[in-house]
Parts: structure tokens; sequence; C-alpha cells
């Protein structure tokens, strides 16, 4: 069974990388953006058309599952990717992981990129799931850009310049975009001892294969990655080796 993850960069490894160790045998198709990227300052009609496409093509291509681990892709573009390859076809999308770190922390961050911090996306998350947490948001400017590049340096000045904008008293951060864990071990060097980090990749993944199992299909497959960008086969970007989901996904057999 071949399994479409879809993001503008590198944002879909962590995602990928807990399939690849929970199925390995499942084959994993990675269609990343570098012709559009970064999706979160672009126009929502254009990142639908470009989401929706995307999907579209990897359906053709012989996926049968598709998933949005990225957190523009999926406030913008998942009902819209659900609606045009309708209900034969399982969409997973990706949520911050407020809810869970709302349920163990009084008091937390949410770090993201300066456009989902402003977002009244993350505002009514928060709402609907802070459940009496103090919750503020901490825009991690440049972040997710550096990870792209596989800019470690640069990558640990923004999470130095996050992690001194984060209130004392948190207890609890939630990794608000998909590029985020592939430094969460940085992540957690510069906060305080005993605060918790929360992600949502291994959660999607584990929605992913419950989606799967539902279909009553075989999924044996031959565990290769295929990569897809901007829609042509391509390799992984350098930068992903620099990563260890990168490199859990650069020795698997191509397709």
């Amino acid at each position: 069974m071949i399994v479409a993850l879809i993001d503008s960069g590198l944002g879909l490894l962590p995602t990928s990388a807990w399939l690849r160790r929970m199925r390995p045998d499942l084959d994993l198709m990675l269609s990343m953006d570098p012709d559009g990227a970064p999706w979160g300052p672009r126009d929502p009609q254009w990142v639908i058309d470009r989401v929706v496409g995307t999907a579209r093509r990897a359906v053709d291509r012989g996926a049968e599952v598709v998933v949005l681990p990225c957190n523009t892709a999926s406030v913008t573009a998942l009902e819209h990717v659900r609606a045009d390859l309708g209900p034969d076809v399982p969409v997973v999308g990706t949520v911050p992981a407020i809810k869970p770190a709302a349920a163990m922390c009084d008091s937390v961050a949410i770090w993201a990129t300066a456009a989902t911090t402003a977002s009244t996306y993350q505002a009514g998350l928060v709402e609907q799931f802070a459940n009496g947490s103090s919750v503020v948001g901490v825009a991690c400017h440049g972040l997710a850009d550096a990870i792209d590049r596989g800019d470690r340096d640069s990558a640990a000045a923004a999470i130095a310049a996050a992690a001194a904008r984060t209130p004392g008293d948190v207890t609890g951060v939630v990794l608000g975009c998909t590029h985020y864990p592939l430094m969460a071990d940085e992540i957690a060097a510069r906060l305080p001892a005993g605060v918790l980090l929360f992600d949502s990749a291994e959660a999607v993944a584990a929605q992913t294969l419950r989606r799967i199992d539902a279909l009553g299909r075989d999924t044996t497959g031959r565990g290769t990655v295929e990569i897809l960008l901007s829609g042509m086969p391509g390799e992984l970007p350098a930068s992903a080796a620099r990563f260890d989901a990168g490199r859990l996904l650069l020795a698997a057999p191509s397709r």
C-alpha cells in the first residue's frame, strides 16, 4: 500500500519517520513543493489549489491514503482534499497537540510560525482545547526556514530566541509547526528542566494506521520511499540528512 504525505518542505519528515518505524513495509510517497514553499504566507486559494492538485496526482500514481503533515495544508485545504478525492480515499490532517498538553500542564506555550501564532485558527484551537490552562503563543521567527535549509546553527539561534520569549512558568511546550520536532532535542535543552514537549507526528502516524486498517485491504508493500518535488520525481533534499528522521528515510529503498 502506498501512503502519500504532502508538505511544502521537511515538515513531513517526522510523521513519515514514525510511519516507517511503525509499519516498515508500507510504501511512502513524499511530496514536497520547493517551487512553492513556504505555503504559510500564500493566498489560501493558492494553497487549496496546490494541495488538492498534489493529492490528486498522488492518488493517480497509486496512493491509497493521503496524509497532510502540515498545519497550513490541514487548516486551509483538508476539507477540500477530502471532497475532491471522495470517501474511498482516507485523508488524515494534522492538529497541534494543544489538547494533550493542556490536559497535563497548567501553563502551556505554543511554539509556531509567526503567521500561525497570529492566526484565528490557533486562537480557535486554544479556545476549544485549553481546558482552563494558561496558553501563550510564541512566534519562532525563521526556525522552519532554517530547518528546511538544514542550517542547524541558524535554527539553534531561532530556538534560543524563542526560549527567551517563553514565560518562565510554562510547564509544557507545544511544537505547533511540523518542522520543529526535527530539532526537539535542541529545543528541550534550551528550556528549563522538567518542561514537557508535545508534538503531533506520532499521533498522526497512529491515526493513519488506524485508517489503513479500517480499509480492510492488503497493506503489504516493499517499504519503498518515493520522492516528488513540485510534482516531479526527485530525491530528498541534502538538508534532510541533517536530521535523524531524514537519515531514516534516506536509508529506505527507493521506488
